[in-house]
């Protein structure tokens, strides 16, 4: 497993970008980038749980880690779910206990968005050419 690191920076405010992050419409646009139907189901609380889909019984399921709002969301990916029946990750999937971490910090008015998250090897190339994509989307839906 290793740690990417993925940025951009946005013309709006924080609490624009968080909004556009986490509310459900546009969270399945910009995660389109991963998968043409990404869902995110969850109350969005800290200590919640959260099931990430792909609209086809295929996903994994995690832990709202961390929230606060609008500077910080992290969760820990905990197992995979397949035909809607979830398994926790083995160790050996490189996927065990993960971590996805979105920072946003003010810079000049204008909000850097940071994701560290941690990736399967064999999940590398898909990842570092997906979240350019996603966070292209998030930009262009934050600025409209």
């Amino acid at each position: 497993m290793k740690t990417q690191t993925y940025e951009i920076t946005i013309n709006t405010t924080k609490e624009r970008v968080w909004d556009v992050l986490w509310t459900d419409e546009t969270y399945r646009k910009w995660t389109s980038a991963f998968s043409n139907v990404s869902t995110a189901q969850s109350d969005w609380e800290e200590g919640s749980r959260i099931l990430f889909g792909d609209g086809k019984g295929k996903g994994m399921y995690s832990l709202i880690e961390k929230k606060d709002a609008p500077n910080t969301m992290i969760f820990k990916h905990l197992g995979e779910i397949c035909d809607g029946v979830e398994t926790p990750f083995s160790p050996e999937s490189g996927w065990a206990n993960s971590l996805e971490r979105y920072y946003l910090t003010d810079e000049n008015g204008q909000t850097k968005v940071t994701c560290e998250v941690d990736i399967a090897d064999s999940f590398l190339d898909f990842m570092d050419n997906a979240f350019p994509k996603a966070f292209a989307i998030l930009k262009e839906l934050s600025e409209a």
